[in-house]
């Protein structure tokens, strides 16, 4: 399994210009959240039925997680955080029940947005290359803003 500086440095080749990078901090998350809250409209099977919010999101959240664990434990904690965020987000999107519409306009939005990114960068996105560039998306949005607030990897 390739270290997460290897998989940073991987995706950073195709995130260099400066309008590329900010459109990339904001889409990624909002995809995320997207994802999760689409996840999240699909009906439980009853046997997943339980007082614990066990659902389709929350099993991609905790497969998610585990794949982040063995990557690097500073940046599973980070997302862990950042999944309780968004799936508490989530939770009270769908108490509106407008959870399913929100989620796939922010979806097609925010991909809209990554492409266009693409286009000013030049270069195509990293997911062509390895799916698993999905799941580095936010690790690289975690690993700016832990830089920011000064938190060393």
């Amino acid at each position: 399994m390739k270290s997460l500086n290897d998989w940073l440095a991987a995706y950073a080749v195709c995130h260099k210009n400066p309008s590329n990078i900010l459109i990339h901090k904001i889409c990624v998350p909002l995809i995320m959240f997207s994802l999760l809250g689409m996840l999240w409209c699909i009906p439980t099977p009853s046997f997943l039925d339980s007082s614990w919010p066990i659902n389709f999101s929350s099993l991609f959240a905790f497969a998610c997680l585990v794949f982040y664990f063995f990557l690097d434990l500073k940046m599973f904690l980070g997302m862990l955080v950042f999944c309780f965020v968004m799936m508490t987000g989530v939770y009270y999107i769908d108490q509106t029940g407008t959870l399913l519409v929100t989620s796939i306009t922010i979806f097609v939005l925010s991909w809209i947005g990554q492409f266009w990114g693409h286009k000013i960068e030049g270069k195509k996105p990293s997911f062509f290359e390895d799916l698993t560039f999905l799941l580095i998306g936010p690790l690289w949005v975690l690993h700016s803003f832990y830089r920011v607030i000064g938190i060393r990897q």
